[in-house]
């Protein structure tokens, strides 16, 4: 078998087999394939696409190229959350503990940010005191006592996948729907969760631009999810506006907090609940009723708050955080941003702001570079909020003044001002089940 051929079979658009497929993975992360010829079939998938065999096919050798985590212990009760990326999505934080107060497990590996996208470790890293690695036995423990234990991916797990993400980074083959699927899928269904709820970004500010293109991400996820003996649902959610109000690691911890109290962004609440209310029914076989009026019963009560207190004492983490939002970490510039016009606030755009917050030192360009805890943008008006010329409409962090500057410009025609109200925001779009597959 020669690489050169596959990759020609791959070019002129025929199905490779799964021999094929293992050929390929194994020898690229033994090192015998060198990047340059994964490199040019990863732009052959990107340009002819991929069979649903295929792609499990893929999917299962990148699973398969180290190790997996056994939460056979939980049963049926194990549930696991991944979002597709976006600005201002901080749900794990707010679903983790609800999943934890309905009874379910949340055992979850997280990433960091790349970009102007948000990373659930560098928000956690956020908190004082937060272990961000926990030993295989102690991230059991804790999460069959606590309910819930999230810690930062490990290499062990899945490093095809990290391999080649690395390579499609690099090669403008990133927005391919197969190779998403693959490494997704390899990473979770690696983690070992029983129920796995998709948040699939749609928008401006998502690799996924159209509702088209996110459901047939989804279908695809799905199919290997059941090819694997998994449940998985998807939730497809609105990303052409910052989801929360906070875009950068700290300040969305305490937006976070804010939600779980009670408060915070609509938007940011009602997808947490619907992600929620979805892990919740598999964990606990509820009907989707059941299950939504469970998840809100918690966050109301306060229960899911208690949760999130035990989660992060439990894994080294300052508790004091849920009463004192002040102890969390803080930037000592800032910077308000004001509005040219009056009227209605209509929204901010996503990638506009994620991009300030990169700028300012919430996210990293490179994969080492460090990140700036309490940097970011804070909205201070929500959608839909009457408006008045020179309000400040956002307020701009960082621990480099020289920034500001160049973030206000990045911000600069990033706030959308309507005469008349605008419609309400409608963040979760669509929920796609087990039977939505059949």
């Amino acid at each position: 078998m020669q690489t050169v051929d596959l990759i020609d079979k791959k070019r002129l658009g025929q199905a490779l087999t799964r021999e094929e497929l293992a050929f390929l993975v194994g020898g690229f992360t033994a090192g015998r394939i060198p990047d340059y010829q994964m490199a040019a079939f990863l732009m052959a998938v990107c340009c002819r696409g991929m069979t649903n065999e295929e792609t499990a096919a893929l999917t299962s050798e990148m699973l398969h190229s180290g190790e997996q985590l056994d939460l056979s212990a939980f049963g049926d009760r194990s549930a696991d959350k991944h979002s597709t990326g976006g600005v201002g999505d901080v749900t794990t934080l707010i679903v983790a503990p609800l999943v934890a107060a309905a009874g379910g497990v949340m055992a979850k590996m997280s990433g960091r940010g790349l970009g102007f996208t948000g990373g659930t470790v560098d928000k956690l890293a956020a908190i004082p005191g937060y272990r961000l690695t926990l030993s295989p036995a102690d991230f059991l423990r804790q999460a069959g006592q606590v309910g819930c234990a999230v810690v930062a991916q490990s290499g062990e797990l899945a490093p095809a996948d990290k391999a080649i993400y690395a390579l499609r980074d690099v090669t403008a083959t990133v927005e391919s729907i197969p190779l998403i699927a693959a490494s997704i899928m390899s990473k979770k269904l690696a983690a070992g969760a029983r129920n796995l709820v998709l948040d699939v970004k749609v928008g401006a500010g998502a690799f996924m631009k159209t509702e088209a293109e996110a459901r047939q991400l989804a279908h695809t996820m799905q199919a290997i999810g059941r090819a694997f003996g998994r449940r998985v649902r998807v939730v497809l959610t609105e990303m052409n506006g910052p989801l929360g109000a906070a875009a950068g690691n700290a300040l969305e911890v305490a937006e976070a907090l804010a939600v779980l109290k009670g408060g915070g962004a609509p938007a940011l609440r009602q997808v947490s609940l619907a992600l929620a209310a979805e892990l919740i029914g598999m964990a606990l076989a509820l009907p989707p009723e059941q299950a939504a009026a469970k998840a809100e019963a918690l966050l109301q009560s306060g229960a899911a708050l208690e949760a999130f207190e035990r989660w992060v004492a439990a894994q080294g983490g300052d508790p004091a955080i849920v009463q004192n939002e002040a102890l969390l970490p803080a930037a000592p510039y800032r910077r308000e941003v004001t509005l040219p016009q009056s009227g209605y606030f209509a929204g901010a755009n996503a990638l506009a702001v994620g991009r300030a917050a990169c700028l300012l030192g919430a996210g990293r360009l490179t994969k080492d570079q460090p990140v700036s805890p309490g940097a970011g943008v804070r909205l201070l008006v929500q959608p839909g909020e009457p408006c008045r010329a020179g309000q400040p409409v956002a307020c701009l962090f960082t621990d480099r003044a020289a920034l500001l500057p160049e973030a206000e410009r990045l911000l600069a025609g990033a706030f959308t001002v309507t005469s008349a109200p605008p419609p309400p925001r409608q963040p979760v779009l669509a929920v796609l089940r087990e039977d939505d597959l059949a």
